[in-house]
C-alpha cells in the first residue's frame, strides 16, 4: 500500500499510479506474490500507526480476505508506527527501505556486495530496537560480585549490533583500499573508464551485454544487478576504454544503502564520461532522471550533472517519432536515442564515445628515426595516430592524439622527442 500525501505538481511529479506499480515491482522482484496493491489517501499522517481508525480497520479486512503473510508499506515506518501496525493487523510489516534492504539482500553475489549489504541492514535494524518485543524486555544477570539487574536484552542486542557494524566497515576499508589500488595499476596502463548509471530497470546492464559481448544478468526486473561489473570495449577508432556497470537508482534510496554503497560508487566519480542510461518509454522517465541526478549531487558530481551529462535514451522501440521528440527536447546535454534490445543506435552511441574522447586528446606532432621501432610501436600502442608520411630518409613525421595522463608518460619516457603541440 502507498501512502498518498498529494500529488506533488511539476514536470518531475510521479503518477500515483506509477508509484503504486514500482512498489509491486520491487516485491514482485524477490519472489512475492502480490494479492492487492492499492493507494490509501492520507489528510494526515498519524504518529502512531501513520492511518486513521477506520482506514486501519477496512485495511485489516482487507488483509485477512487475502490472508496476507506481510503488509508493506510504500513509504518510512517509524519503529514505533511498525510495531504498531503489526499488533494491529496481526501481521509482519515492513516499509519501503526494508523491503529494498530485502532485494538487496537476496541479489548481492560478491563478497563486498554482501558486505555492503550487511552493513546497511544492521544500520536500518540498530533503528528499529524499539521496546516492543517480550524477549526485548527481559534482564539478564549481571556478573561479578555486585549482582544488579545487569544489562538488558535490547542493549546487548544493540551493543553487538554496532560492534558487528564496527567489524563491517573495517572490512569495507580494505575494500576501498584495494579499489584504489586497482584504480592505481590502471592508471599505469590507463584506458578511459566510461559507467553507466541510471534508474533501476532502465537498461544499463542490456545495454553492457550488447556493447561488450559479456553475460551479466539482464532482465526486466527492478535490482536485476547489484554488484558492478567492468569490461573491455573497443571503439570504432580501435581506442580500448574500460566499460562499467553500476547499481541502478531508485526514488527514496535509503540513506543507509548509499553510505555502504560509497565505495563501489566511487568508480563513477573517476570515470572519464558518465552515460545517464534513461527508460525513455516510462511515463515517469523525468522524474527518475531527477532521483538519479540526486544521488550523483549526493555523491560531489555537481558540475557535471548541471553541465548536463550525455543521456542515453533506451528502448526507443517503444516510442513513436512524437514520443521519441518529446523526449528528446528534454535533455539537458547530448541526446543518444537508442535500443539495447535491438541494437537500434548502438554504432551512433560508439561514435559519440570516440569523438568525446578525441576532444579530451591533446594533439602532437613527432618526427622518429626509421630505427627507433620501440618509439613508433609506443605511440601506436598507446595514442591515436592521425596521420604520417615518411620522407626520402625514412624519418617517420607523426600527428598524434594523445590523452593529458598518456602524454605525460610519454614525456617522461621519450624526453628526447621533437614535440610540437
Amino acid at each position: 500500500m502507498h501512502p498518498d500525501l498529494g500529488r506533488q505538481e511539476g514536470p518531475d511529479s510521479r503518477s500515483i499510479e506509477g508509484r503504486v506499480n514500482e512498489a509491486v515491482g520491487l516485491a514482485e522482484a524477490i519472489g512475492l506474490d502480490v494479492q492487492r496493491a492499492e493507494a490509501v489517501r492520507l489528510k494526515i499522517l498519524r504518529p502512531a500507526t501513520l492511518f486513521g481508525t477506520g482506514v486501519l480497520e477496512r485495511l485489516k479486512q482487507g488483509i485477512e480476505e487475502v490472508q496476507a503473510a506481510v503488509v508493506i508499506v510504500d513509504g518510512h515506518l517509524s519503529p514505533v508506527q511498525q510495531r504498531n501496525l503489526e499488533r494491529e493487523w496481526q501481521v509482519k510489516v515492513i516499509d519501503r527501505t526494508g523491503l529494498i534492504l530485502e532485494i538487496f539482500g537476496a541479489r548481492a553475489r560478491t563478497h563486498e556486495g554482501r558486505l555492503q549489504v550487511e552493513l546497511a541492514a544492521l544500520t536500518y535494524q540498530r533503528s528499529r530496537l524499539v521496546r516492543s518485543w517480550t524477549h526485548l524486555e527481559r534482564q539478564r544477570g549481571g556478573f561479578g560480585f555486585l549482582g544488579g539487574p545487569g544489562e538488558s536484552q535490547l542493549e546487548i542486542d544493540r551493543r553487538l549490533i554496532g560492534d558487528r557494524i564496527a567489524k563491517l566497515k573495517r572490512e569495507l576499508e580494505e575494500v576501498k583500499r584495494t579499489r584504489e589500488l586497482h584504480r592505481g595499476a590502471r592508471k599505469k596502463v590507463p584506458q578511459p573508464v566510461i559507467a553507466l548509471v541510471g534508474y533501476t530497470n532502465a537498461g544499463k546492464s542490456t545495454l553492457f551485454n550488447r556493447l561488450t559481448n559479456a553475460d551479466v544478468m539482464a532482465e526486466d526486473m527492478l535490482f536485476a544487478t547489484l554488484d558492478p561489473t567492468m569490461r573491455g570495449l573497443t571503439l570504432p577508432s580501435g581506442r580500448r576504454v574500460i566499460l562499467s556497470d553500476t547499481v541502478g537508482f531508485i526514488s527514496a534510496l535509503p540513506t543507509q544503502l548509499v553510505a555502504a554503497f560509497r565505495a563501489t560508487l566511487e568508480e563513477v566519480l573517476e570515470a572519464d564520461i558518465i552515460l545517464h542510461v534513461r527508460d525513455a518509454s516510462h511515463p515517469d522517465s523525468m522524474a527518475q532522471k531527477a532521483d538519479v541526478e540526486a544521488v550523483l549531487r549526493s555523491l560531489g558530481l555537481e558540475k557535471q550533472v548541471d553541465a548536463g551529462l550525455p543521456e542515453v535514451l533506451n528502448k526507443v522501440d517503444r516510442l513513436d517519432e512524437e514520443g521519441l521528440a518529446e523526449q528528446t527536447r528534454r535533455v539537458t546535454g547530448t541526446a543518444l536515442p537508442l535500443s539495447a534490445l535491438t541494437g537500434q543506435g548502438i554504432d551512433a552511441l560508439l561514435t559519440y564515445l570516440d569523438e568525446a574522447l578525441r576532444d579530451r586528446q591533446q594533439v602532437i606532432a613527432v618526427t622518429i628515426d626509421p630505427a627507433d621501432g620501440r618509439h613508433l610501436a609506443w605511440l601506436y600502442a598507446h595514442g591515436e595516430v592521425l596521420s604520417r608520411e615518411d620522407d626520402e630518409t625514412g624519418q617517420a613525421h607523426l600527428t598524434v592524439g594523445l590523452d593529458p595522463m598518456e602524454l605525460s608518460r610519454y614525456q617522461r619516457q621519450f624526453p628526447q622527442s621533437v614535440i610540437g603541440l
